[in-house]
């Protein structure tokens, strides 16, 4: 199944709406109790979920085309964030991947939506920097969960644009400030249910700034695959369901090209993976 964030016609808040090609369900509708949120139809587990597929056939439905979307994931537990997780980036970056996963954390006000524009000072930073990645949702809380067990507690994915401040990053030890700036971390449009994607180490990642593919990679390319960081995380601290995971970007950040390319204002940047969807930023920069 899939689900987004949407504020349809007529409507002044973004509903979680069930998503069947170009059309949209409100999914509050559906029946009493039904959830409004992506994160209350999360921490309802598998009964709600069932029930929401169950009534699925008699929704209304609504076209969708020209929406305003909402981030897929709001009123999360945490945003975490795997740093260096590809071999290409890494190397680009200058950066040694460890044999564990470099792990951070993104800050709230980062959360941003398809199509939203994502704002910035020049004073603060010249040097901004895209970077596609797969986003992994928790269903059933997880602690100390057994490599083989770990995409059990796997609910969703989504796709992230995990915006950088590349200056930033390299003046400090730690990388939550330089990629939390607000609207720095889009997330979406979609996201679908686990049961939608077989292999999420089999899934082609991409990105395009201003009509130029800069990213073309495949998940498969993971130094730390899915299960694996599902797994190490819950070992220190219980993953609560709807805790997003952003797992990393491939090679092809702009930084590391000749010449560089950096968001401008005025950039549009798409970010998407194939069988879950495509996420657009647009970008203005303020003196």
């Amino acid at each position: 199944m899939r689900f987004a964030h949407i504020v349809l016609d007529g409507a002044d808040e973004p509903q979680l709406v069930l998503i069947d090609e170009d059309r949209a369900a409100v999914v509050s509708t559906l029946f009493t109790g039904a959830p409004s949120t992506l994160q209350a139809l999360i921490e309802g587990g598998d009964d709600l979920l069932d029930r929401v597929r169950e009534h699925s056939p008699r929704a209304t439905w609504h076209p969708f085309a020209g929406a305003e979307f909402a981030s897929a994931i709001s009123g999360n537990p945490v945003t975490i964030a795997i740093g260096l997780n590809y071999a290409a980036h890494s190397s680009e970056l200058g950066l040694k991947a460890d044999a564990a996963p470099t792990v951070f954390t993104l800050w709230p006000g980062s959360l941003s939506g398809h199509r939203h524009t994502t704002t910035w000072p020049r004073s603060l930073s010249q040097s901004v920097d895209y970077e596609a990645e797969l986003g992994v949702i928790v269903g059933p809380a997880a602690r100390d969960v057994p490599l083989e067990d770990a995409l059990d507690h796997v609910w969703g994915y989504t796709v992230v644009n995990d915006i950088t401040a590349r200056d930033i990053q390299f003046s400090e030890a730690q990388w939550s400030r330089c990629k939390s700036f607000d609207g720095f971390t889009p997330t979406g449009p979609f996201v679908v249910t686990a049961d939608e994607i077989p292999d999420p180490q089999d899934l082609h990642i991409w990105a395009i700034v201003d009509g130029q593919t800069v990213q073309d990679a495949s998940t498969g390319q993971m130094i730390h695959p899915v299960a694996k960081l599902v797994s190490y995380l819950s070992r220190s601290a219980t993953l609560l369901p709807g805790t997003l995971i952003s797992t990393g970007s491939p090679g092809g950040a702009g930084y590391s090209r000749d010449p560089q390319i950096f968001l401008r204002d005025r950039s549009t940047v798409t970010v998407g993976i194939d069988g879950i969807g495509e996420l657009t930023t647009f970008c203005r920069i303020t003196d």
